[in-house]
């Protein structure tokens, strides 16, 4: 507890301070310890939504898992145009099912199936064997157009990234292959011979052209096209190196002894199959199978060959084959490429699948995570080798979620989660950035009890500022009170002793006599008031109070005024006013008669109090009807009135005037408060209002039929 004297020493700038630095005191580490749980709760669905991010990321991964197992349960002849169907021994082959076109995808993006030989020969699914007539394998004019140039794209790529032989000759020699456009490719073949005719002869007419021609270049592109190296394809995934290491110079740098050194060792199963062996320990292992393929068709172009259902019936011949796992990279043309490393008979085979990279992030990220709460709250980034290829924005919240909130204060542009993808796909990397937080439920309680805390503890305050001014104000309200009753105590004491004293000593005649006897009367009465109306001030405040309520006469009430006041009304040197109307004076109330008489005893000695300098010293007392089965009761004087900021405080226990005129009176400043109380106590009310001139106070009570 607060030492006493520092409460009595309190005043209103005082208590402000001392309640401030109190509020303050629990104020602070309130919030702080709010702001603690507001920043863990902010953690907490952080760490929600990065579990929600890895499980996301996780699915993915198991979904391009699967899609490429299915990829890598095509054989190695799944990879030709024609395939045996069923057994072996009944020699009937049948398109294979990576020949359809459109082309079936088994990865969602697939642009379409190659196959990439030793030589470094482009084939694909899609065109048929060599020899073979497409319109007996039930292809028309236009369908074969339409493979013929998705063919060709396949190749471009590929040779683009150096993954092929050159464009030209390998476009040349399919071309030859296929019945349906020979004369024109052959025409092709002819205008590219011509050419190189051309250019040879005008090199060797102009001599000047030829002490210009960079011969270092020239033998450099012959080397590459003739030197092809499968060892491309084993460098795809190694570490980013310097891009001039890739480039053409690269090329030209390397001897013809290196070059063919390398065909040699990317031909070479037995060192390139430990070396894979390598890459795949985590149950990503070769496996063989047995194969077989349709012989040439030669032989069998010229006779009719049976279709039906696009089966025909050929010559075929069966191997075994070892089949690497699927290995994935990303293409400086931007493509995606999924292929494998295929060995047969000693010599190495490349096939795989040519993707585009829009539609594969399209339907296996965007779509996955689109469907997902993270879209409202994060962005999405795709990168492969450390570089970020492809971003997905996510979407707006729903106006109607709690993902309009945002707690992510100081964590937007903060990495979430990123994970890189298991093999085949582990170059990829999905990473997940924060664009908005949205809370958790434990935000809603958190900010209502946040709410509640700031209401409590301001509302608190305010309640304890405004009592402790009361208390100050009733504190000095008791001092003054004790130095008033003192007052009103001492004053009437002092002349009853002194009138008392000049009887005893006989210092008076008759005549003096009696109005001394009469003084030490009145000032009895006097303290008889003051003591009865501390008395019932100290029952009110214990909750103690005594009322012998009763049915009684309005006219006998009236009647026991008159007797009571009229004398202190005459010594004081006022007249006495009573009006009591008729039917009112009939009527029968409930009150106690005592605190009934104490309480127009207190109004007369208020109005002779305030109205002692007044022109009209005439106290008037009334009793009428009043509507609603109602008596009113008034007490009027022809003093100064009451001033209208002040009308609603003269019944407060204590209050006294501020005005000169008041300052200038006597009295405790208990009367009129126990007018209130009282009449509050035998079910009435009592009022004021401002008469001209002079005050009036009014208090009523139900009449009893």
């Amino acid at each position: 507890m607060l030492p006493k004297r520092l409460i009595e020493g309190l005043d209103r700038v005082r208590l402000r301070n001392f309640l401030a630095l109190f509020f303050l005191a629990l104020a602070i580490p309130t919030a702080v310890l709010i702001w603690q749980a507001y920043g863990q709760l902010k953690w907490e669905a952080f760490h929600q939504y990065q579990g929600d991010a890895e499980e996301l990321t996780q699915r993915i991964d198991t979904r391009l898992n699967a899609l490429i197992k299915t990829a890598d349960a095509h054989t190695f002849a799944d990879y030709t145009f024609l395939v045996v169907s069923g057994d072996p021994s009944a020699n009937f082959v049948q398109r294979s099912p990576l020949s359809a076109y459109p082309v079936q995808v088994d990865v969602p993006g697939v642009l379409g199936y190659f196959q990439v030989d030793t030589d470094g020969e482009f084939s694909t699914p899609l065109l048929p064997p060599e020899g073979a007539e497409a319109t007996s394998l039930g292809i028309g004019s236009d369908e074969y157009s339409n493979r013929l140039s998705l063919a060709r794209e396949l190749q471009s790529v590929l040779s683009d990234n150096r993954l092929v032989q050159s464009r030209g000759k390998a476009d040349l020699r399919r071309a030859r292959q296929s019945p349906l456009d020979t004369p024109s490719m052959v025409m092709v073949e002819e205008m590219e011979a011509d050419l190189a005719g051309e250019r040879l002869s005008s090199v060797s007419d102009d001599k000047d052209a030829v002490d210009r021609l960079d011969l270092a270049a020239v033998e450099g592109q012959v080397l590459r096209d003739d030197i092809y190296s499968q060892q491309v394809f084993d460098e795809l995934n190694q570490p980013q190196r310097d891009s001039e290491s890739k480039s053409d110079s690269g090329f030209k740098e390397n001897s013809v002894a290196e070059k063919k050194a390398e065909a040699v060792a990317a031909q070479s199963p037995m060192e390139q199959g430990s070396a894979e062996g390598l890459a795949y320990s985590s149950g990503r292992a070769k496996r063989k199978e047995q194969s077989a393929l349709p012989e040439s068709v030669a032989d069998a172009i010229n006779e009719p060959i049976a279709n039906v259902g696009g089966l025909t019936e050929l010559r075929v011949s069966t191997f075994e084959s070892e089949i690497d796992p699927f290995e994935f990279s990303l293409l400086g043309s931007g493509h995606f490429v999924l292929f494998r490393k295929v060995w047969r008979d000693g010599q190495r085979y490349i096939q795989g699948m040519l993707l585009d990279q829009d539609a594969f992030t399209a339907e296996i990220v965007d779509a996955s995570f689109m469907s997902t709460a993270l879209a409202e709250m994060t962005s999405l980034g795709v990168a492969y080798q450390g570089e970020l290829i492809h971003t997905v924005g996510g979407r707006k919240a729903n106006s109607r979620s709690y993902s309009n909130v945002n707690i992510a204060e100081g964590l937007d542009g903060t990495l979430l989660y990123r994970n890189r993808l298991t093999a085949p796909l582990h170059g990829l990397e999905l990473i997940f950035t924060i664009k908005r937080l949205p809370p958790g439920p434990g935000a809603n309680v958190l900010g209502w009890v946040t709410v509640v805390l700031a209401i409590v503890l301001v509302g608190g305050f305010v309640t304890l500022y405004r009592m402790g001014l009361s208390q100050i104000a009733l504190a000095r309200q008791q001092q003054d009170f004790v130095s008033a009753v003192s007052h009103e105590l001492k004053s009437p004491l002092t002349s009853i002793r002194m009138y008392g004293e000049m009887l005893k000593e006989g210092w008076a005649d008759e005549e003096k006599r009696q109005s001394y006897y009469e003084y030490i009367h009145d000032e009895a009465e006097r303290l008889s008031r003051l003591i009865s109306n501390v008395l019932q001030l100290a029952k009110i405040n214990r909750n103690e109070p005594q009322f012998d309520i009763r049915p009684t006469k309005v006219s006998e009430l009236m009647s026991n005024t008159e007797s009571k006041i009229s004398s202190q009304i005459e010594r004081a040197g006022f007249e006495l006013r009573i009006d009591t109307a008729e039917d009112a004076g009939r009527a029968t109330i409930n009150v106690d008669s005592d605190c009934f008489m104490q309480m127009i005893i207190n109004l007369v000695d208020n109005a002779i109090k305030f109205s002692r300098n007044a022109d009209n010293k005439i106290v008037e007392i009334a009793c009428k009807h009043a509507g609603d089965n109602r008596i009113q009761f008034s007490v009027r004087d022809y003093g100064p009135g009451v001033p209208k900021d002040q009308m609603k405080k003269i019944f407060q226990l204590f209050y006294r005037s501020e005005s000169e005129l008041t300052r200038e009176t006597v009295g405790t400043g208990i009367g009129l408060a126990i007018v209130h109380q009282l009449a509050v106590a035998m079910d009435g009310n009592v009022d004021m209002v401002n008469a001209t001139p002079g005050a009036e106070f009014r208090f009523w009570f139900s009449a009893v039929h």
